[in-house]
């Protein structure tokens, strides 16, 4: 099995289809990836995919495969990274991961507690959904990243942040705009406004927390970005629950109120990978709790 049968499989599962990941993530003829997926399938001995009219369907055994295969590539890329840091050790630099949206407030922290390294060092930044944070950080293609603690990483270290309630997001001259605290039986009936698949925890707690509310709401959009998120509710007057930190993203016309009773939370983690061992993340990791208590002087002042 060579790693390029890895490879395509992994783009087909992720993009549901064989056409798609030809053209877009692979840029090779479908003949040839369908010829390359039935050599991974016989070799394999079990059938992975199932071809239908819009795409492709995972099997039972290639939901499981995926997860390897996923593990597989993540470990030959850290490999290649830590190589890399073994051979050009006078390189230093640190690869820093945000989730869209946090920014503005950890940024600013993570620079304040490098300052002494930062003439000495090339910081680079970049900011992406959480699992694809996630990703980074197993393939070593990333240091450190402020994210959500995606399971399926064992390789990941995760280092709690922040906990940030839930709250809803609603246009300021929403009937509901004047509760101090607002019940999730008081949103039904509303136009949802739910999280896409680029953030699964978010969405997961927050259908979690609609389950044990007992209630049912129809999803009417879909959003990626918390930004987006807050554009729709402005746009459709919906409403949504979000993270704390959405309140960043709120205008003159929506506005955010906590929910009554026992809110639910997602936390918000500095994550690594448990084999990097640069010192710039050792004093990175070594002064989060400097970071924190900085976002959250920040944040009692705004």
């Amino acid at each position: 099995m060579e790693l390029r049968h890895l490879r395509f499989f992994v783009a087909v599962a992720e993009e549901k289809s064989i056409t798609v990941a030809a053209k877009r993530r692979l840029h090779t003829a479908q003949p040839s990836l369908s010829r390359q997926l039935r050599e991974l399938e016989t070799e394999v001995g079990a059938e992975l995919i199932t071809r239908r009219a819009r795409g492709i369907e995972l099997t039972a055994a290639g939901r499981v495969f995926l997860d390897h295969a996923r593990l597989a590539l993540a470990q030959v890329e850290a490999a290649a990274a830590g190589a890399r840091r073994a051979a050009h050790p006078e390189q230093r630099t640190l690869a820093l991961g945000f989730l869209s949206g946090c920014e503005p407030a950890w940024l600013p922290a993570a620079m304040h507690v490098l300052r002494d390294e930062l003439p000495k060092i090339e910081v680079t930044i970049s900011s992406k959904h959480s699992p694809q944070l996630a990703d980074c950080l197993a393939a070593g293609k990333l240091d450190v990243a402020f994210l959500r603690p995606e399971e399926g990483y064992p390789d990941l270290v995760y280092k709690v942040l922040i906990r940030e309630p839930l709250i809803v997001v609603l246009p300021s001259d929403h009937r509901l705009a004047s509760r101090e605290a607002i019940s999730p039986e008081e949103l039904v009936g509303e136009t949802f406004i739910g999280m896409a698949d680029q953030a699964p925890l978010l969405r997961s707690i927050i259908d979690d927390y609609l389950r044990r509310s007992g209630i049912k709401l129809k999803t009417t959009h879909t959003a990626e970005y918390l930004s987006m998120a807050t554009s729709l509710v402005a746009s459709t007057r919906g409403v949504a629950l979000l993270p704390d930190f959405a309140r960043n993203y709120l205008t003159w016309s929506v506005i955010s109120r906590p929910l009554a009773g026992e809110a639910p939370s997602i936390d918000l983690v500095l994550g690594y990978h448990k084999a990097n061992d640069s010192r710039i993340l050792r004093t990175l990791l070594s002064r989060a709790d400097e970071m924190i208590s900085q976002v959250s002087k920040s944040s009692r002042k705004s």
